[in-house]
């Protein structure tokens, strides 16, 4: 493949298998800090022996690469705070249930849930001791406390808690996405219990976060409507927190939710228009580098404002090349370009890697570049409005095909009607982003009128107003769809090799896509043979008993939740999702289950278990039975004791207690999360 051919390109991949090797195991620094010094060292004697050489060796390529791979497993390391010596971890003992006198600066707000706000905080001291990393802070939501800002410097006297993992399987694993940010771990207090600890330290962040602040308190002067607000704050400030659940499923279903992430399409709107609005100073002595200059400062101000996100550092890094190349006479290759932006965002935030909006975002444009130009070359309208919708379809298509794999791994869905929603949009979408930012700094000057804020509410009202109904056309949005990692690998091969093979159709490209096509064969064969495994699930559900039995791709729940909790339950449906089930069937809860060659009793809240014909291999207690648990143990003698989320803690507490006594494996849900059986 040609796009190989470009060095900056393959050092990038080098950088990102070494990250991808650094997430998996566990290496020493200093063994990864030496290797590295001694490849360079290598590499120089290596470029020193070449140049004298007139045939040239893959001596000095090869250690290029083995370089960059250790510099990728290096700069993992040496951003995960737990390696340092003063991270809170190596301070105070984190599995003694002892509180610590803790203080901290708030890094981020996040959204709220229904019962707490969430904040990213960085530690300050630990117990008069100078300690780093980041926490997860949930404070009790009370209407009556004042918000805390971002770069307050509280205190207070809390144990660190181990942060919640999934209970469930093919749960979203909140835990993970944290950890990827580098935080462990999380405490949790009522706002009384913080102390305000008055500071002079300020942060970019806290900057960043006053001015958003201060934008949206000028707003909220004039008549928007809580949904524009929020649609506001995605589009022009990077904050999604205070969009609505069903406004975001809107836009999910329509296809359309790039739109509300700033991205390269608002970052690459915005400098068409700085760098029109730019160009007369082109007319003064050494004008384009000043240009370039206030280019690249607005767009790194931009990213500031925007919160900094993954998705935001991304664009505006490709841009700022694209932007120096653009004034400075120096045209890059957009592969080039994505991949300079790439190699310096991962050396300086290695994690973003595992980002699914860093994901996407690169693909997307990566398909638009690769993709676009040979649906482009299908059609050639004469009419230049015809040629524009034409062109917008095929970015749009290009984009979309570049993304499908990875969001129906993540997110099981697919917007049937993107086309619709997309070819609307999209073109007006640079006049609402400018329209947005005049609004915005005329509110700041206290000089915008409100005909003009009502004008630009209407816009942003018709917009949502037309997503929503696209969203509402249910046979167009198809969900739960299972799509395995195997799945994503098979189908980019599959899509590299076809478009590749449009290109330039010869035969080699023709095997490379018949290969390809036996790849996402073996990918289909592979799910069915997972298929034929037999589980039998104690799901944890708070409250209530959740049992299902799979064979093949068959599964059959038995439950006691009520047709409310029922209808709101996403555990079936992830487990749906994630084994592939096709069928599902109600059955109700019973005192017996066979498992092949074992046997599971369930206990319910009458606590009646006389079992004379066989001894149960598992007991299930369920609804807090008043049982004796020594005389059944005595009795029943079973392998291992479950308790699901429908007993009370007090109960399961005294249960788990009498097993440790008695030596019996015991399992509860809420602990350990759900109890799986395979057989």
């Amino acid at each position: 493949m040609k796009l190989l051919n470009f060095t900056i390109i393959k050092l990038t991949l080098c950088l990102i298998v070494g990250i991808i090797i650094a997430s998996c195991l566990i290496i020493s620094t200093e063994l990864i800090l030496y290797s590295s010094f001694g490849l360079m060292i290598l590499l120089v004697v290596s470029l020193l022996i070449s140049k004298n050489q007139i045939q040239k060796t893959v001596w000095f390529g090869m250690i290029a690469f083995l370089t960059m791979i250790c510099i990728g497993m290096l700069v993992v390391n040496l951003h995960d705070q737990r390696q340092f010596k003063n991270h809170y971890s190596n301070v105070v003992s984190i599995e003694k249930d002892s509180s610590a006198l803790i203080l901290f600066q708030v890094r981020e707000v996040l959204k709220p849930t229904a019962y707490h706000h969430k904040y990213v905080v960085k530690i300050l001291k630990i117990d008069d001791k100078q300690a780093t990393g980041k926490l997860l802070l949930n404070v009790q939501k009370n209407p009556l406390s004042n918000a805390i800002q971002v770069d307050d410097v509280l205190a207070t006297s809390s144990t660190l808690s181990e942060l919640n993992r999934p209970l469930n399987p093919y749960q979203f694993n909140y835990k993970n996405y944290l950890s990827k940010r580098y935080i462990e771990h999380q405490i949790s207090v009522d706002k009384s219990e913080l102390i305000q600890i008055r500071s002079k330290a300020h942060t970019i962040y806290g900057f960043a976060a006053q001015l958003r602040a201060k934008i949206d308190q000028k707003l909220k002067l004039y008549n928007f409507k809580t949904d524009e607000l929020a649609i506001i704050h995605a589009l022009l400030l990077g904050q999604r927190k205070d969009i609505s659940q069903d406004t975001y499923n809107n836009y999910i279903n329509a296809g359309a939710i790039h739109i509300l992430a700033v991205s390269g399409l608002h970052v690459g709107i915005i400098l068409l228009m700085l760098n029109w609005l730019f160009k007369p100073i082109e007319w003064i002595k050494y004008g384009k580098l000043i240009k370039t200059i206030l280019l690249v400062l607005i767009l790194c101000g931009f990213a500031i404002i925007a919160g900094l996100s993954p998705s935001v550092m991304r664009a505006v890094g490709m841009f700022i090349v694209v932007a120096i190349g653009m004034n400075l006479n120096r045209p890059a290759n957009i592969y080039n370009t994505l991949a300079i932006s790439m190699l310096f965002l991962l050396l300086f935030k290695p994690l973003f890697l595992f980002d699914v909006g860093f994901q996407m975002s690169y693909a997307a444009v990566l398909a638009i570049a690769s993709i676009k130009p040979i649906l482009a070359g299908l059609w050639y309208p004469k009419l230049k409005l015809v040629n524009y919708f034409w062109q917008l379809i095929c970015v749009t298509t290009a984009a979309q095909i570049g993304v499908v794999p990875i969001s129906l791994y993540y997110f099981h869905q697919f917007p049937g009607l993107f086309f619709l929603s997309n070819l609307v949009i999209l073109p007006f979408l640079g006049f609402i982003l400018g329209f947005g930012i005049i609004v915005i700094i005329l509110a700041l000057m206290n000089l915008l009128p409100p005909f003009i804020a009502d004008a630009f509410g209407f816009c942003i009202s018709t917009m949502n107003d037309f997503v929503s109904w696209v969203s509402q056309q249910e046979s167009f949005v198809f969900r739960n769809i299972s799509f395995g990692i195997l799945f994503v690998l098979a189908s980019y091969i599959l899509i590299i090799s076809m478009f590749s093979y449009f290109k330039r159709p010869n035969y080699q490209r023709l095997i490379f896509v018949l290969v390809a096509v036996l790849i996402l064969q073996g990918a289909f064969i592979f799910k069915k043979y997972q298929l034929q495994t037999n589980e039998f699930v104690i799901f944890h559900k708070s409250k209530f008993t959740l049992i299902g039995m799979k064979q093949n791709d068959r599964l059959v729940v038995a439950d006691n939740l009520d047709s409310i909790s029922k209808e709101k339950d996403n555990v079936i449906r992830n487990y749906k999702v994630g084994k592939s089930i096709s069928t599902i069937v109600d059955s109700e809860l019973s005192s017996v289950y066979s498992l092949k060659d074992e046997k599971l009793l369930v206990i319910d809240s009458l606590g009646v278990y006389n079992v004379q014909s066989f001894k149960p291999d598992y007991v299930l207690l369920r609804n807090s039975p008043k049982i004796n648990l020594n005389r059944m143990i005595d009795s029943l003698q079973p392998k291992v004791i479950i308790a699901d989320g429908s007993n009370y803690k007090s109960y399961v507490q005294r249960w788990k207690i009498t097993c440790e006594k008695e030596k019996i494996p015991f399992h509860h849900t809420n602990e350990r999360g759900a109890f799986i059986l395979r057989f």
